[in-house]
């Protein structure tokens, strides 16, 4: 945002505050009526050579000349949440990982390596919380054997924008020439609106009420599932693992994949919602919010009362559906991947 500025300005930061999250006001250009202005906020995770490097809530990287500053200060390490279950980035992400679990893992200190044989890169990349018991650069190196050694790329995936997330991470890694392929965000919602939730309006019946849950899936339900080729062993072992797991089907014609499908794990007072697809020919008919509502009225019967999910930024339909339902954003997060010849 751009804004002219009046009063005083002072600078309170300096390079002891690295790894803080600060707020920046720096001179975007000069007029003759008015110099202008640019605010930035994030976690500031370098001040070198004159120049700061602030990692923004998305991930995005911004530099500022030093020379440029007029104003900064240290602010508190996370916005308050105005609805939603509170929660920090750890927590999120500790119960992510045992959503989506992988064929097979490894510790490197506090850091987890994560295979399966390729299928999605949350299952095969390095969740790093906390301390890999080795220095950056080693600990780097063992990731990139360990993967090389199973014919897959190496990724960590990293987290902003949440109290105890990894700015500082990202920006290493950025450093040592590691690329950040996907981004996505994390949302999070209340478990009770969401088990209430109507169809659409509009819809020309009530899709609710065919909703089917089942423990297990079928030929049928990963027929509507998009995300693989052929679904091999390491497919069904992810889909099937977690501490308790459901499917949610709307079947459709006889001998065709359902209309929509859904997948949901409860875990404590956390629900996570994963692969909700509906056909192309059924949208916009309340199919989606009828498997989310089916599956979430499950996780309170099991006590849950938080939900969460993961969304790419670029999914405005499904953002728009998550956000009739409450979800609002909680982190980012990004995988990173090894540069070639490392």
């Amino acid at each position: 945002m751009e804004f002219g500025a009046r009063g005083l300005l002072e600078i309170r930061i300096s390079p002891a505050d690295v790894g803080k999250r600060v707020s920046v006001r720096r001179v975007h250009r000069a007029t003759d009526d008015a110099a202008k202005f640019t605010d930035t906020v994030g976690v500031l995770t370098s001040w070198d050579g004159g120049v700061l490097s602030i990692t923004r809530r998305t991930g995005e990287v911004v530099h500022v000349d030093a020379t440029a500053l007029v104003a900064g200060k240290v602010v508190p390490a996370a916005p308050a949440r105005r609805r939603g279950p509170a929660a920090d980035h750890p927590e999120l992400a500790r119960v992510a990982a045992r959503a989506w679990q992988p064929v097979e893992s490894e510790r490197l200190g506090d850091w987890q390596l994560r295979a399966a044989g390729g299928f999605t890169r949350r299952a095969n990349s390095v969740l790093p919380l906390g301390d890999p018991g080795l220095p950056l650069d080693e600990a780097l190196a063992r990731v990139r054997r360990w993967y090389a050694g199973r014919g897959l790329p190496a990724y960590l995936q990293t987290a902003t924008g949440a109290r105890g997330a990894q700015e500082e991470l990202c920006a290493a890694l950025a450093e040592r020439g590691w690329l950040r392929e996907v981004s996505a965000e994390v949302r999070i919602a209340p478990l009770a609106p969401l088990a209430a939730a109507a169809p659409d309006p509009g819809a020309p019946e009530d899709p609710g009420a065919r909703v089917r849950l089942a423990r297990g899936f079928d030929e049928g339900w990963l027929g509507r599932y998009q995300r693989f080729r052929e679904p091999g062993p390491e497919v069904r072992a992810v889909l099937a693992a977690g501490p308790s797991v459901w499917f949610a089907s709307v079947d459709g014609a006889l001998d065709e994949p359902p209309l929509a499908i859904g997948r949901c794990v409860v875990d404590g007072r956390w629900a996570g919602f994963m692969a909700v697809e509906v056909a192309p020919r059924a949208r916009r008919r309340g199919l989606g919010t009828a498997v989310m509502a089916a599956l979430a009225g499950q996780a309170l019967s099991e006590g849950a009362s938080a939900a969460w999910l993961q969304v790419e930024a670029d999914n405005g339909p499904a953002l728009a559906m998550y956000g009739r339902m409450g979800f609002t954003p909680h982190h980012a997060y990004h995988h990173y991947r090894a540069p070639a010849g490392a």
